[in-house]
């Protein structure tokens, strides 16, 4: 047996990184102002120590400098410093972790993890994206060493020096090439910093050089007094962002100042989830729920996911689950898998932990507003109900955890949950929830609920249809029927022969005269006096139909289940059951059957263009008829 080891050619393997562990090149500055701010870390915990030495008021800051002129940008922080000898482990050996070595060496000492944001070893080599040269300056925090310097253009051979540097900490120099010269506009460099670093616990301070040496020509001409007047640099960053903060500490005002700041949206949210957990993995976020629109595919969340403050990326599926991707919010958990990229997640058995997490937490602030804050939950639910509803139909678990607080909004503008609505009408239709999808197009089928004591719920959206099957999937014995899909037999009077025998004279007459063979005809006694007809569509040939519809689905030549309804009790009914088989009466018992049928069609679905037409041109001759009666 034969045993050996693995060997790296070094020379390709900056090539290898440059172009395939870094999905993005602006990922450069993130790792630069990372390994900045564990530098100062480090020194900060090593102070704390007692195993070095801070100045009286030394202020800790990352300096991220542009000086365009030259082609540089400059990363500087005023850390713990590297000796020569550290560069050579830290920065030569790739893939050794200077934040891993610095726990391992002090684990008796700080926190497991210590808040250091590196691990890999790797950042650094992501400035070779953008630099055809780069150069470290530093000088350790260690009394008695010389500040050192390295370069590398990129190859395999590097120089060591002494450097001029006098204060303690690092400075990172990045002679930008031609793959990165989108990076030496100012704006573009504050457009990455406040995507990567806004949170970064160290303040982080951007200068240009140019706008710098403008400033100082001002100051020049200047009165000397109003020098003073000069405003100080700000840092770009926010150290301490409010989820840090303890959720009985933050007002209602602190919680919509950060969610206007963050996300750019000037609507306030209608409530938030202050996320807070410690054990078995640290985790700390707020989620926002904005206000929603009623179309899902309109609805874009912006879920931001942090590591120690590092923005990792918008809506990893992997933490949050797909259908909390609809709301807003940051989420920072130090102890997320991140693979070497620092770009994407490992597989962990903590990701499914926090998924479930989330959710609950989710699950748990909806049920307390239902139960502690019903009618302010209620003047929100059309704004949140789409994210909850989807979230019903993603994951079963979401949907036990909040079926008790699923609110139907009904025809009389009430809010009930799906018992309340069955109890109240259960004497009615037991066990069964009608539902309209358009109120105005059914109004006259509301009407008719209405005037028989009867209420449906509003269904009005594309989610509603298979929101509606798994509702019925999850309630064995519920049923969703449409208000005009079974109405005759909902409102029917107690029927007899003479209906029977209407419907067969009827049925060959509407037949014959719409040109439908396939038009199934029935008369009733409907209880609603001034309705001559409906049309009455199965709900399960009305579902079919829309799922081809919205899907883009092809069921063939599948036939529609649909059936003209006449009301035995109606006027024009029973005036067109005395005419029929009158020869005189002919012409007008064709209009009253066209006219009956296209008003009973009207409260179903729009007319098309041509029976429109018609059926405006019939309803001024019935008009001219009355004149002349």
């Amino acid at each position: 047996m034969e045993k050996g080891n693995l060997s790296i050619n070094s020379e390709n393997i900056l090539p290898i990184i440059k172009k395939w562990l870094y999905s993005e090149s602006d990922i450069f500055i993130r790792e630069l102002v990372s390994n900045a701010c564990d530098a100062i870390t480090k020194f900060q915990k090593l102070v704390g120590m007692g195993e070095a030495a801070a100045g009286d008021e030394e202020k800790y800051s990352v300096k991220v400098v542009l000086d365009k002129e030259n082609s540089v940008i400059k990363v500087i922080d005023n850390g713990i410093g590297m000796t020569a000898d550290e560069i050579k482990e830290y920065i030569t050996q790739i893939a050794f972790s200077g934040a891993s070595d610095f726990i391992n060496k002090y684990k008796d000492k700080i926190d497991e993890g210590g808040d250091i944001i590196g691990h890999f070893g790797l950042g650094f080599y992501s400035a070779f994206m953008v630099a055809d040269k780069v150069q470290i300056d530093s000088l350790s925090y260690k009394d008695g060493e010389k500040a050192a310097r390295w370069t590398c253009d990129g190859g395999i051979e590097f120089e060591m020096d002494e450097s001029d540097m006098t204060q303690r900490g690092t400075v990172i120099t990045l002679y930008i090439g031609e793959s990165g010269k989108d990076f030496l506009n100012p704006y573009k460099i504050k457009e990455v910093l406040a995507k990567y670093c806004y949170f970064m616990p160290i303040e982080i301070y951007f200068e240009d050089i140019a706008e710098i040496k403008k400033e100082a020509e001002k100051t020049e001409k200047a009165e000397e007094e109003n020098k003073e007047d000069e405003k100080k640099p700000e840092p770009i960053n926010d150290i301490n962002p409010l989820w840090l903060k303890s959720p009985k500490d933050c007002t209602d005002e602190e919680y919509k100042e950060f969610y206007h700041k963050v996300f750019t949206d000037y609507n306030d949210p209608l409530f938030w989830i202050h996320l807070n957990m410690d054990y078995p993995f640290r985790l700390k976020g707020i989620l926002y729920f904005p206000k929603l629109k009623h179309e899902l595919d309109s609805i874009e969340g912006q879920v931001k996911l942090y590591n120690n403050q590092v923005f990792i990326a918008d809506n990893i599926k992997e933490v949050i689950p797909e259908f909390l991707l609809l709301l807003k919010g940051t989420i920072d958990c130090p102890d997320l898998p991140l693979n070497v990229s620092r770009s994407f997640l490992q597989n962990d058995g903590y990701v499914t932990k926090m998924s479930g997490y989330i959710t609950k937490k989710v699950a748990d602030k909806l049920n307390s507003l239902f139960k502690k804050e019903r009618e302010e939950y209620e003047k929100f639910w059309e704004d949140i109900s789409q994210f909850i509803k989807y979230g019903c139909l993603r994951e079963k678990d979401f949907y036990d955890k909040v079926k008790d607080s699923l609110l139907f909004k009904t025809t009389k503008g009430e809010f009930v949950t799906l018992s309340e609505y069955l109890d109240r009408n259960k004497e009615k239709h037991e066990n069964k929830v009608f539902y309209v999808t358009d109120e105005k197009q059914q109004a006259q089928y509301i009407k008719m609920f209405e005037d028989n004591g009867m209420e449906a719920v509003i269904l009005d959206t594309k989610l509603d249809n298979p929101y509606m099957s798994s509702l019925e999937m999850y309630n064995s014995g519920v049923s969703f029927s449409r208000i005009d899909a079974d109405i005759a037999d909902t409102l029917k009077n107690a029927g007899g022969d003479d209906e029977k025998a209407l419907t067969e004279k009827f049925e060959g007459l509407f037949k014959e005269i719409l040109k439908k063979d396939n038009l199934k005809v029935k008369v009733e006694s409907l209880k609603a006096y001034d309705v001559s007809g409906i049309i009455q569509l199965s709900e399960q040939s009305r579902r079919m139909s829309e799922m081809s519809s919205i899907y883009g689905m092809n069921f063939g030549s599948m036939p529609v289940d649909e059936t003209l309804i006449l009301n035995s009790n109606n006027n024009v009914i029973k005036l067109l059951d005395k005419i029929v088989g009158d020869e005189s009466r002919k012409d007008d018992a064709e209009l009253i059957c066209r006219q009956v049928y296209d008003l009973a069609v009207m409260s179903h679905k729009p007319l098309e263009m041509n029976e429109m037409t018609e059926f405006i041109s019939r309803s001024n001759k019935i008009l001219e008829m009355t004149m002349n009666m």
